[in-house]
């Protein structure tokens, strides 16, 4: 009897990927009909007409007459989706984006979840089954855009400097053993990370906006990482300048620095500081000494916190804060760009499930009967703002900017767990922690 119940176990499990995964189509279809794969539009006809001869980036959209911003190296890549009819491009570009968000989450709960000795998988399931309600992720995919990828492009990277940690580690601790069992040139370079860093160069030379987690590693003294994301970003923008050098001379001499390409700055879709200030000045664009004022403020507040968590042994929270940095800092920040959101909310949910067994930093503000009552408050709070997206449908000042108040308050106050996923030997945490018990 032992036996058939262990032997119905994957087979029960299959039949809840199998309707998770049912889910997950059906849930793509509505997404499509609804947002009509708008971004995929625009941008597929600006890249078939620059294939006739045409500029790529004098295309007009004739009804809402807003052009393509995707850079020279991201409409290289998309030249496959766009010989295809939209609607199949759209279906590739989302199935490749779940793949993407799919693994993604599955890198970020899986630390948490052996922190606290719980499957990975079911929690990635609910997790992704959660996503795809939240308007991130709605907008991402019903748009037709690739944010879904290049957020699992730079969680790729956070893996790779975990498993880098690791490595070193074993390297330290069990000397004559670091290798393991043989894995071939291949199999030692994926185990050991030396990958670190060519995932957030290509999503830099995609969308430009992850440079600043080049910037994040250099900062945090990651080196070998910071110089890999640079010479990959540095080579695909030579490669794309030798293929296609007048749009690459257009992209950086203008079409990069015109924040109203997708729209104005002052557009509700924009939850960006940007954006909330120049609905404040009842504006199209932004005040931009205040604007450089305050995020320069926020940059700073996002790294100082972002470092704390990376010498404390917590990269996923340090990652976070980066992207949700970025977000809030840029001129033009869409809904569909707010991905950073999702690992946000895990980490504070995950922050109240650690109450009950072991602090983390900050303290939460609530305790005594209900230990992490405050985090998972918090994780509810966020989860359902962006779940009902107020912003689209109350005529109200603050509601129009709750997402923007969201991300802020979010990079202020998200919590980080000393340990869980650190990205340096193990050996240098544990005697910062013995030192910080000492003092």
């Amino acid at each position: 009897m032992a036996g058939r119940a262990r032997g119905l176990r994957p087979t029960r499990r299959s039949i809840v990927v199998g309707l998770g995964a049912a889910v997950a189509l059906v849930a793509v279809t509505i997404l499509m009909q609804r947002y009509a794969l708008s971004g995929l539009t625009v941008d597929r006809a600006a890249i078939r007409g620059w294939l006739i001869g045409d500029g790529l980036y004098s295309y007009r959209d004739p009804v809402s007459l807003l052009g393509t911003a995707i850079s020279p190296a991201g409409a290289v890549a998309m030249i496959p989706l766009a010989l295809l009819p939209v609607g199949l491009g759209g279906w590739v570009l989302a199935l490749a984006g779940l793949a993407a968000l799919t693994l993604a989450l599955l890198a970020i709960t899986g630390p948490l979840a052996r922190r606290y000795a719980r499957p990975a998988y079911p929690i990635v399931l609910v997790a992704l089954l959660l996503a795809l309600a939240a308007e991130p992720v709605r907008a991402a995919l019903g748009r037709g855009t690739w944010d879904l990828v290049i957020f699992g492009l730079i969680v790729a990277d956070l893996v790779a400097l975990r498993r880098s940690a690791w490595a070193r580690s074993r390297r330290i601790w069990w000397p004559g053993r670091a290798s393991g069992t043989p894995r071939g040139p291949l199999g030692t370079f994926w185990a050991s990370g030396g990958w670190a860093g060519v995932g957030i160069g290509l999503a830099t030379a995609l969308t430009v906006g992850p440079a600043l987690f080049i910037l994040y590693l250099a900062v945090t003294r990651q080196w070998r990482a910071a110089v890999t994301a640079l010479v990959t970003a540095a080579t695909v923008a030579a490669g794309t300048l030798l293929a296609a050098p007048r749009e690459t001379a257009a992209w950086f001499g203008e079409v990069l620095w015109r924040l109203d390409r997708t729209g104005g700055v002052g557009q509700t879709g924009n939850q960006s500081l940007a954006g909330v200030l120049a609905r404040l000045y009842d504006s199209a664009t932004t005040p931009i000494l205040l604007w450089l004022s305050f995020a320069l403020l926020l940059v700073a507040v996002g790294f100082i916190r972002a470092r704390s968590a990376h010498l404390d042994g917590d990269e996923i929270t340090a990652f976070t804060l980066i992207g949700l940095t970025g977000a809030i800092v840029g001129p033009v920040t869409l809904t569909h760009e707010l991905i950073w959101v999702l690992p946000a909310v895990l980490l504070l949910a995950a922050a109240g499930a650690g109450c009950r067994w072991e602090s983390v930093r900050p303290r939460p503000g609530l305790g005594g009967r209900f230990p992490g009552l405050g985090w998972f408050t918090a994780a509810t709070c966020a989860y359902l703002l962006f779940l009902a997206a107020p912003i689209w449908t109350v005529d109200d000042a603050f509601v129009r900017n709750a997402y923007a108040i969201a991300l802020i308050l979010i990079l202020n106050v998200l919590p980080w767990s000393p340990g869980v996923a650190p990205a340096f030997p193990i050996d240098r945490w544990l005697e910062k922690r013995r030192r910080t018990i000492q003092t």
